[in-house]
């Protein structure tokens, strides 16, 4: 079985394209599928029927996985059953019958604006790296990008004169993303006085980069707003997504329209982005239930 992951894998990266991010994670959840056939004595793809599916998937929900990750583990194991029937290494798909766990998805998890002022201003100082931080804070917010969008950011990327950057989500899909005036100027102040003190030899192409004069990773990124926020005095997890939540979560409550930030934020899908107009029906909910006399 471990011959047709790595047949699968190679499609994914080659035809299809996939990030190394959407690579992992499916790697993840199918080395873990092939481990538990090979513990039940299954050794090739036409000994695995629906039956034997539902029994991982019951193994998945025993070892504590939430609904959400079942079902991300069961849409890899449907695109990689697809593919052995599709190259016939297999002559049927047990997929088909078997539904996803059912869930409630969760709301995302935002930042107040009054915390969101506080995390900005936790980088204090003229230092490169307090600088560098408050950059990539600002623009985090003012652009709702992901954090592997941020950390690839590069030079050629920045349009500071017309005020915005060009983003490459996922499957390298591009959009331009506006900035707004409090994150064009945090990061002129970056490029100018904290850059050049990392990228000594003037080689990098990316925007943000670590002591060593390298680009950031998504892991170092995660260091840093963690750092930050407990400096600015927010005691509950955050992670970069808590930013990117919030900028489309606050531009809605202000009045954008659901396209302008489905666009921003790189969705393909508006059904993705609706999620946060049911935030802000929360928010009023509450708002409603507490100040209202008969609330």
């Amino acid at each position: 079985m471990d011959h047709y992951l790595d047949l699968f894998m190679n499609y994914l990266a080659v035809e299809r394209g996939l990030s190394r991010n959407t690579l992992d994670a499916y790697g993840r959840d199918l080395s873990r599928y092939l481990a538990w056939l090979h513990a039940q004595g299954v050794v090739g793809p036409d000994e695995i029927g629906a039956p034997v599916l539902l029994r991982f998937l019951s193994h998945l929900k025993d070892q504590g996985l939430a609904p959400r990750s079942r079902s991300r583990a069961l849409v890899a194991l449907r695109t990689f059953h697809k593919f052995l029937v599709s190259e016939r290494l297999c002559a049927v798909n047990p997929t088909g019958q078997v539904a996803a766990p059912r869930s409630l998805a969760p709301l995302p998890k935002t930042l107040s604006p009054q915390d969101v002022e506080a995390l900005l201003a936790s980088p204090q100082g003229g230092d490169p790296l307090a600088a560098r931080d408050r950059a990539m804070l600002e623009i985090l917010y003012a652009t709702g990008l992901r954090v592997s969008e941020l950390v690839s950011l590069k030079l050629d990327d920045l349009q500071l004169d017309v005020g915005y950057l060009t983003a490459f989500g996922k499957r390298s899909k591009q959009r331009i993303v506006p900035l707004g005036v409090a994150a064009i100027d945090e990061l002129r102040f970056y490029l100018a006085a904290a850059r050049p003190h990392f990228d000594r030899t003037r080689s990098s192409p990316f925007v943000f980069l670590n002591r060593s004069g390298e680009g950031l990773t998504r892991q170092g990124f995660w260091k840093i707003i963690k750092r930050r926020a407990r400096q600015a005095g927010i005691l509950r997890n955050i992670t970069p997504h808590t930013l990117r939540h919030s900028f489309a979560t606050h531009l809605l409550e202000n009045g954008a329209d659901l396209r302008s930030v489905q666009a921003m934020l790189g969705h393909a899908d508006i059904s993705t982005t609706q999620i946060y107009t049911h935030v802000t029906r929360e928010r009023l909910r509450q708002l409603h239930a507490r100040h209202h006399p008969r609330g």
